[in-house]
């Protein structure tokens, strides 16, 4: 074997990871890897459980974006990039049933191998797998790819090069990987890295931004496009796994063209004009009342709710506790208490979509009412002293009767700001330096739902003193400042999967207080929570695993990091009637990744 780089230090990654079963499969080569136990489909799979196998293919549909780009490069963390480019024009190692927690299948690779222990992992390639340009995929590609995403890439895939000992080719279509660190998933994880032709960058920077996309394995590539405008992504005739039983059913679609819009408002009119396909509402309101157009009545128009059985993930107002006030936790708890949730609910939803109740709610995940028990307590307090109030002992957010008044959370609220050293001076919210409480809410540009949700909680805070200011700025500049965490406060969300592992060290791991680009906005730094993620990775058992998402769960919650809003129990996607997908056995993740246009047809 030749070695190909040595790499000891530590540190975080990115990706998804899981439980389920128990144990893990033997040190032998397998058509697939699960987290826990064994893959749920045989070797002589024909196709994955939740696609159409008699799909037609072509025809072309038409999505909207909202903002722009300026970069086809999906890779690194300067420009902004096209995320239909990176999903479906570039492939990995192995890929995700989405019917399945976390079990990865074939795809580059045709077999997987691990230690006993998941040491080291071998993957081995397909001969027949190749580039969109003709070109063969090689070990060296893999290897190069490999190297390169880690030190050059975005920061979400640093982590998992960190762990890794030695990178080697065993032979001309195999490769191994021996980790420094214990870590579970990781052979996981790196069955789910992009693989990139080596030679693109013979003559051109990889971590520059570039309207010149890397070459890929995937099934469509770029046809046509204009910087912030569109991209159009045909299927590629040549695309090398369009046999394989994976792929069966998937990818079926012709022509893929996304187009950018100034607000959602605008793509919505596009939509209802008919210029869009299909359009996924995340506002319930408007999707009880804003679909009644003539498209709707006559049938041209479908409106599908999909179910899922993922966690709730967050979403609501984060605060950057890099900065005063937030870096106190009784103020955000008094704002979290400020926030009247009924009231803005029904507001805006009717009152209809139920509340996040922590970060993995609406899941087996999910913490428990009530004081931590068991496995749960013992992970939780050895950090007792750092825990904040409610992780031990049982923590549930404030609620109001739902009345505009919020007169008991008003009251609580101002107890605990008065606790924290702040008090109503001439009707301003001030501490003893005479200093105001007042505070900047960031939004993007053109997200209408976002700014009502802000509007209404700035119209509350009047009530007790405190000013926060609504700011709004285009794409690039939201961007811009979420990445380098120049805000006092924003609208912020964070999906969550069934199977939380090393991309949670991303989310909320301490070196993203200072590193940019990562997804711990809020700023935390807690051994308690990482300890919890090093439960999660290398837990023995569902069992374990469960208990760690569960003490994660709570440490999250009760920082007080976020003030939640609701969560969508479905999916909801209008879309035109010819658009069809695999009714009655859609994935347990739902409308989400790999979806849709993935499992859909088009029928004329």
């Amino acid at each position: 074997m030749r070695p190909y780089f040595f790499e000891a230090a530590r540190g975080f990654a990115c990706v998804v990871a899981l439980s389920c079963a128990g144990g893990f499969a033997g040190a032998e080569p397998s058509h697939g890897i699960a987290m826990y136990g064994d893959p749920a489909l045989p070797p002589d799979f024909v196709s994955l459980p939740y696609v159409n196998v008699d799909a037609p293919k072509g025809g072309r549909i038409v999505l909207s974006e909202v903002g722009g780009f300026d970069s086809l490069n999906p890779f690194i963390l300067k420009g902004s990039s096209v995320y239909g480019q990176r999903i479906y024009g570039y492939e990995s190692l192995m890929g995700r049933n989405w019917d399945e927690p976390f079990t990865l299948y074939g795809l580059l690779a045709e077999s997987v191998e691990t230690g006993p222990n998941r040491e080291w992992v071998e993957f081995t390639l397909r001969k027949e797998a190749h580039f969109s340009d003709g070109s063969p995929v090689t070990v060296e590609d893999v290897l190069w790819s490999y190297e390169t995403l880690g030190t050059l890439g975005h920061p979400r895939y640093h982590g998992a090069w960190k762990k890794i000992e030695t990178a080697e080719a065993v032979d001309d279509r195999t490769v191994r990987f021996t980790f420094n660190t214990k870590d579970n998933e990781l052979p996981l994880i790196l069955g789910l890295r992009p693989i990139l032709k080596k030679s693109t960058y013979d003559d051109r920077a990889f971590d520059e931004s570039s309207l010149e996309p890397p070459i890929g394995t995937g099934p469509y590539v770029i046809a046509d496009f204009e910087a912030g405008r569109f991209v159009t992504l045909k299927k590629d005739p040549n695309w090398w796994g369009a046999d394989l039983p994976f792929n069966t059913g998937l990818h079926n679609i012709g022509e893929i063209r996304y187009e950018w819009f100034g607000d959602s408002d605008v793509a919505f009119e596009a939509f209802r004009a008919g210029e869009i396909s299909s359009n996924r509402e995340g506002n319930f309101a408007k999707w009880k009342t804003a679909y009644d157009f003539p498209a709707v009545q006559d049938g041209r128009i479908v409106l599908s709710e999909i179910p899922h059985q993922r966690p709730s993930g967050i979403r609501g107002m984060v605060m950057n506790t890099r900065r005063a006030p937030f870096d106190d936790w009784r103020v955000r708890d008094a704002l979290t208490h400020a926030f009247n949730f009924e009231f803005i609910n029904n507001a805006i939803n009717g009152g209809e979509e139920p509340r996040i109740a922590s970060f993995f709610s609406n899941s087996v995940l999910g913490m428990s009412d009530g004081p931590a028990e068991g496995k749960v307590k013992e992970l939780l307090e050895p950090f007792a002293a750092e825990l904040l109030p409610g992780a031990l002992d049982g923590y549930a957010l404030p609620a109001s009767d739902g009345s505009d008044a919020n007169r008991k959370n008003t009251r609580k609220a101002l107890k605990i700001l008065g606790d924290a050293g702040w008090t109503v001076q001439d009707g301003v919210m001030k501490n003893a330096d005479g200093e105001a409480l007042e505070f900047d809410i960031l939004l993007r540009s053109g997200a209408t739902q976002t700014v009502n949700i802000a509007e209404l909680f700035s119209q509350q805070l009047k009530r007790i003193g405190v000013t926060a200011n609504l700011v709004t700025v285009d794409s690039a500049q939201y961007k811009e400042r979420t990445q380098n965490y120049d805000f006092d406060m924003a609208y912020y969300i964070r999906y969550m999967s069934l199977s939380p592992g090393n991309e949670q060290n991303l989310y909320w791991g301490a070196e993203g207080v200072t590193k940019p680009g990562t997804r711990n906005w809020m700023g935390m730094a807690s051994p308690a929570a990482e300890a919890m993620i090093e439960a999660l990775l290398n837990g023995e058992s569902q069992e374990d695993f469960r208990a760690a998402a569960k003490a994660l769960d709570r440490v999250l919650t009760t920082g007080r990091y976020v003030i939640p809003i609701w969560y969508s129990p479905v999916g909801r996607l209008a879309h035109k009637a010819e658009l069809k997908y695999p009714e009655g056995k859609t994935q347990m993740y739902g409308d989400w990744i790999g979806f849709q246009p993935d499992v859909w047809w088009i029928e004329e």
